[in-house]
Formats: structure tokens, C-alpha cells, sequence
């Protein structure tokens, strides 16, 4: 006979300044995610605005501020802009992997990089490798690194440009973290490119949606998020279409995306 199913017991953080709105006062809500039923639990508080971070669920509950919205994209409806096929095809020369959640010292350095070119007074600022280790591999669920690679050269592996920490749920594919190569004579565009290769993968298995966190209104940091159309945000009514914003159209030639592979093998593990 199974175990029952517990109900969670959930926990509140203490207030500390918010990371994305000057003079506002985050707070948030947890719960462990532990047991048989991890992936089921992880899944279920998903959908109703959680993220995940190593072995917790958490989400925003902040008293005087409801900024912080759960955004997800439509995959199998997404029409990319003109830019964004672009964007595809300058990067299509590179090799994509999903590996196993195991830190790699190459990854690390990357991230070591990204930081202090983009976050460099961030709460990540000072993860040491023991750090990284424990929020790539501390993981109830199933997760994969996926690395993007230059081209290899006389077969072995190119150089590692970027690299996304993601979860696969049965209703699609969250992204935990991405990190990629930053400074002047990096390939430019590769934060955008990391999230139309997830909603490619995504369509490409039938899976509904490409789960990005949260959208915060009034934060520059996450405006990037509403550039991923048809995109749903969590409200007090549930999931709906956010208007369309403003900016360029999108094209009215059809995506080509590979064949549907079986759900199950979508991400190859290395």
C-alpha cells in the first residue's frame, strides 16, 4: 500500500528589500519539496505561480504589492517576430545539449562571467562553486543542464557560449536560470535565443507551455518576458492572455519546427 498524500506545510520569509523595484519590500512563501511525490507537487503548485529553487517551492506574497506576475508562453501557438527568426538563424550553427543536473568547472566559469558583466551587486554575486553545485544538482524533479555550444572541432566539444537550468513537467518546460556568454565580442542576442530554443522544444513534443517565472510591471529587468507571444499571465482568475503589446508585428509565414518526437524523449540526456 502507497503512502498518503500529505498536504504541505508552508513557510513565510522575512520581509527584505525586493530585488526589482527600488523602495518595496519582498516576502515570500515555501514549502519543501520532498518525497515520492515531489515532481506531482512541484507540478501542481506550478500552475498556481510557484517556482522552483533546489528542494523548495516558493512564490512572491508580499502585503502592500502584487507586482510579480507567473508568465508562461503558448508554445504550440508562438509566431516568432521578424527579429526573432533572425536571431534563429545566427545561431543556428550551435550544438545543444541536454545533460545531466552535474556542475562542470566550464559551466561555472560561464556563470562567473555572465554575473559580474550583468549582476554584478545581485544576490548571486557571490556563489562559489559549492553554491552552484547545490542549485543545479539539489533536485526532487526532473532537470536538465542545457548547454549551447560553438561548433565542435576535430571532435571535441566547442567552446560553451550559454547553458539553462530547466525542468520538464508533463505540461511543458520551466526555466529555472540561464547564464551565457556576455562582454563585446560575444554572440549577441544569446538570452533570447536560450528561451526560443525551450518554446521550439516544447512545440516540437506537444507540450503546451514554456513557464519563464515572473514578469514584475515596473521592473526594465523583466520586460524582455512580454517579447514571447502568445504569452499568459496568472491572475486572481487564473491564466489569460496578456494583451498584445506594443512593437514590431509578427510575420505570417509559418514557423517550421521539427517533427513531434515522443513527450518522454524530448530532452536526451547526455
Amino acid at each position: 500500500m502507497s503512502a498518503p498524500f500529505r498536504f504541505p506545510k508552508f513557510f513565510v520569509t522575512n520581509p527584505s528589500p525586493c530585488p526589482y523595484l527600488p523602495g518595496k519590500v519582498e516576502r515570500k512563501v515555501f514549502t519543501e519539496l520532498s518525497g515520492r511525490h515531489s515532481s506531482e507537487l512541484n507540478e501542481a503548485l506550478g500552475r498556481i505561480g510557484f517556482r522552483r529553487s533546489q528542494s523548495v517551492a516558493y512564490r512572491p506574497s508580499c502585503i502592500d504589492c502584487s507586482a510579480c506576475v507567473s508568465v508562461r508562453v503558448l508554445a504550440a501557438e508562438f509566431d516568432p517576430t521578424g527579429t526573432q527568426r533572425k536571431l534563429m538563424r545566427r545561431h543556428a550553427d550551435l550544438e545543444v545539449s541536454a545533460c545531466k543536473p552535474w556542475t562542470t568547472d566550464e559551466q561555472y566559469a560561464l556563470l562567473r562571467r555572465y554575473l559580474s558583466e550583468r549582476h554584478p551587486g545581485g544576490g548571486m554575486a557571490e556563489m562559489d562553486e559549492s553554491d552552484f553545485a547545490d542549485m543545479v544538482e539539489q533536485t526532487p524533479v526532473r532537470t536538465y543542464v542545457i548547454e549551447y555550444r560553438e561548433s565542435s572541432v576535430d571532435g571535441r566539444p566547442g567552446k560553451l557560449v550559454g547553458a539553462c537550468l530547466s525542468d520538464q513537467q508533463s505540461d511543458g518546460l520551466s526555466m529555472i536560470y540561464s547564464f551565457f556568454d556576455v562582454g563585446p565580442k560575444a554572440r549577441k542576442g544569446l538570452g533570447t535565443f536560450i528561451i526560443l530554443d525551450h518554446i521550439i522544444r516544447a512545440a516540437r513534443a506537444g507540450l503546451p507551455y514554456v513557464y519563464l517565472g515572473y514578469w514584475v510591471d515596473g521592473s526594465p529587468r523583466m520586460a524582455y518576458k512580454t517579447q514571447f507571444r502568445p504569452l499568459e499571465r496568472l491572475g486572481r482568475d487564473g491564466w489569460r492572455r496578456m494583451d498584445e503589446a506594443e512593437g514590431e508585428e509578427p510575420l505570417n509565414e509559418p514557423l517550421n519546427l521539427p517533427t513531434r518526437r515522443d513527450r518522454g524523449r524530448l530532452l536526451i540526456e547526455a
